[in-house]
């Protein structure tokens, strides 16, 4: 059971996002769970069925998909106050292809697939909430496909701090370049060319 306090940042976003009662907030909340994980530490891998759902109270998550001659690519950074999961795989209760990873020591709320199925069967607007959730990360996927093949490295560059607040602080610079699809010394160069101006 998820304590009042651990689930305080849930409770607000929940609020904020769809007209929601005091008991209904309680029961849900009760079956979710909160949980820290160190830096590093994996929260979902590969080949398994994802059957939950987190949302980040601190710290921030990575997502990274393994291409088939072992390469990782950073496909996404999850912020505080978010949603993280393999939506699709969740939905499809089809083995993940991507791994979720801790950056730095990370609390998140635990939502599994119960809490979730509790929550449109019970809530008055738990369909909306699924909804809200699902399109959020629709058309950051969606923007993600335009910004890798219709902008420059560079316009990548220059948006990603607008996409992910503070990220430069809060992200080793190799990820960071493996987010805009590019070499850590390709970075460099943009960042070095950028500072030249100023």
């Amino acid at each position: 059971m998820a304590t009042t306090h651990g689930t305080e940042a849930l409770r607000h976003t929940m609020r904020q996002m769809i007209a929601v009662t005091e008991e209904e907030l309680e029961t849900f909340l009760a079956k979710c769970s909160v949980k820290t994980f160190k830096r590093l530490s994996v929260l979902s891998r590969p080949d398994y069925v994802p059957n939950e759902i987190f949302f980040i109270n601190r710290g921030i998550i990575r997502v990274i998909v393994t291409d088939n001659s072992g390469t990782e690519h950073t496909i996404h950074f999850a912020l505080e106050h978010q949603f993280i999961a393999d939506y699709s795989s969740f939905m499809l209760r089809q083995p993940s292809l991507y791994t979720l990873q801790a950056i730095a020591e990370t609390e998140v709320t635990v939502i599994p697939r119960a809490a979730i199925d509790w929550g449109y069967e019970n809530m008055r607007q738990g369909d909306k909430l699924g909804r809200l959730v699902a399109e959020f990360y629709f058309i950051y996927q969606d923007n993600r496909v335009k910004n890798l093949y219709a902008r420059s490295p560079k316009e990548r560059y220059d948006s990603i701090a607008e996409v992910f607040p503070n990220i430069h602080n809060r992200v080793p610079q190799h990820m960071i370049a493996s987010y805009l699809g590019i070499t850590p010394v390709h970075l460099s160069r943009l960042k070095k060319g950028i500072a030249n101006k100023l």
